[in-house]
């Protein structure tokens, strides 16, 4: 049998909210695996969210870059929200991502090979390239937060520049993970139809009810989760897609820190 341990508790709780004892008995039956009690607590209906592992240890900052046709987005981590603040450690974020929009991946990485080392050594923290996005489009629009946390790309084929900002906005704020419905992993459905049965059962539903009820249930899932089928923050009765009109979005980036 697998021996739990107190920190793994710990950050079951942290990720969770739910008492240290319940923490530690999903873990027991887990046997330590912390993502496969996080759904053993969510079938029992204790913990209806977790934040991703190990993300609340991670600071940094978003990078934007854009010219004409091109956007870039660059997302530099660091250990403490001081070093994120340090001159230093935003000059190199916006080196990084002017060469990824100009240059690319590959002078993106040359790049970082070159510099990161001297600026770890100088911040004294680790300090390395969380994620980096180069999107080309006919039409782009851009958006990032005013805390540089959050960066978002949207690429239109038809539209205007005001209406891809204005999604972009929209997916800063709602945090859709794909751009369509049918782009949520088949698998990441099936997980969550496990708990929805959990749940179900807990409610005493009539097990005869179950696929008609998972039906509506994964329809709902997968527009929540979708950005064209999400409800426009700036005009709710409408969704993003009927904001959009004939404009079709070809690419989507979002990148967040924490």
């Amino acid at each position: 049998m697998t021996t739990v341990s107190a920190s793994a508790v710990s950050s079951l709780r942290q990720r969770t909210g739910v008492s240290m004892m319940e923490c530690k008995k999903a873990l027991d039956e887990a046997q330590g695996n912390e993502e496969k009690a996080i759904e053993i607590l969510r079938k029992r209906g204790i913990a209806q969210a977790a934040k991703k592992a190990a993300r609340d240890q991670f600071e940094g900052l978003v990078f934007l870059a854009q010219n004409q046709g091109k956007a870039a987005l660059v997302m530099l981590k660091c250990e403490t929200d001081f070093v994120a603040r340090d001159e230093n450690f935003r000059k190199a974020g916006a080196a990084l991502v002017g060469t990824l929009l100009e240059n690319g991946d590959d002078a993106l990485k040359t790049l970082a090979a070159q510099t990161m080392p001297e600026l770890v050594q100088k911040l004294g923290e680790n300090i390395s390239i969380g994620e980096a996005r180069l999107v080309t489009g006919s039409t782009i629009g851009t958006y990032l937060h005013t805390n540089s946390k959050i960066g978002v790309i949207i690429a239109l084929d038809g539209g205007t520049v005001e209406s891809a900002r204005s999604v972009a906005m929209h997916a800063a704020a709602m945090n859709p993970t794909v751009t369509r419905p049918e782009e949520i992993q088949n698998e990441k459905v099936e997980q969550e139809k496990e708990i929805w049965r959990e749940q179900l059962k807990k409610e005493g539903k009539p097990e005869a009810m179950f696929d008609k009820i998972m039906v509506g249930k994964e329809k709902k899932f997968r527009e929540e989760n979708a950005l064209l089928k999400q409800p426009f923050v700036k005009d709710p009765t409408k969704t993003v897609e009927q904001f959009l009109g004939s404009a079709n979005v070809t690419a989507y980036v979002r990148l967040a820190v924490g």
